[in-house]
Order: C-alpha cells, then sequence, then structure tokens
C-alpha cells in the first residue's frame, strides 16, 4: 500500500510542476496589461491569447498566437525556452483606433522549479491592415499558473 501510494504521488507530482502542458491563466503588465492565457499542444507547441486594455488611447485587444519554443538556445539547467510565434491582434478603441492586423511575438519563458508556474516577458511587433496599413507593437511581463 504505502508504495502504491508513493508512486502515485510521484506521478501526481510529475504531472503538476511541468508547465510545457495544460492550460494556464495569468496577467501580463506592459502595453497593453490584461490577461494571459496559454494551451500547450505538445512539449513544443502553444496557443497563446491574450485580453487586455491599453491606457494610451483607450482600447482593449484581443490577441492569439502559435508559438514554437526553443529549448537549447540558453546554456543553463533551468528550463529556459525562448519562444517566437505568429498570429492575429484585433484591436477595439474609437471609431478612429479600431484595427486589425498580423502579429509576431518573441520571447523568453521562466518555468518556475517545484511549482506549476511560468514567468515570461515578449515584444509583439504588429502589421496592422485594417482599417489602414500601419506598424505598432505589443510588450510585457508576465505569469501564469498551469492547471493540468
Amino acid at each position: 500500500m504505502k508504495k502504491t501510494l508513493l508512486i502515485l504521488l510521484i506521478i501526481f507530482t510529475l504531472n503538476v510542476y511541468s508547465q510545457d502542458k495544460g492550460f494556464g491563466v495569468g496577467v501580463i503588465i506592459g502595453e497593453p496589461t490584461g490577461i494571459s492565457l496559454k494551451n500547450w499542444l505538445n512539449t513544443k507547441n502553444a496557443i497563446d491569447a491574450g485580453f487586455s486594455w491599453t491606457l494610451y488611447k483607450p482600447a482593449l485587444h484581443i490577441h492569439v498566437d502559435y508559438l514554437w519554443h526553443s529549448y537549447n538556445v540558453f546554456n543553463t539547467k533551468e528550463r529556459i525556452p525562448l519562444y517566437y510565434g505568429v498570429g492575429g491582434r484585433i484591436k477595439f478603441g474609437n471609431k478612429d483606433d479600431a484595427r486589425i492586423g498580423v502579429r509576431g511575438v518573441i520571447g523568453v519563458d521562466f518555468f518556475v522549479r517545484n511549482a506549476p508556474i511560468d514567468i515570461f516577458i515578449e515584444i509583439a511587433p504588429i502589421f496592422d491592415l485594417i482599417p489602414s496599413t500601419s506598424m505598432s507593437g505589443n510588450g510585457g511581463l508576465g505569469i501564469r499558473y498551469f492547471f493540468n
């Protein structure tokens, strides 16, 4: 019985403390600031989404990105992948500031050891297509808690 309990405890712990799977919810602080969501598809790919608000020219931003993670960029014992991806952004502002665009993103993710948490920093250049073509950008620092 004790052996079975120990095995179950180890299996449960491995699942809880792995941030490269499951669904994460957190916050991102920057331009804009809001809620960050991440759903792992496998150990190298994820879908990232954000619902955020900008104080400069008040507007709601919604973005969705497909991400690739590269774990061998930094020579460290910690799991710190570089990630990059592409997606889209919709910005709901006043009638003169509503926009739809293509987003590129690059960032660094730090998986907190022994906790279902990641801390990340990212920048995202945006090529707005509607109502006219223009360049803009997002960026921020965030933290997420993962549910498996």
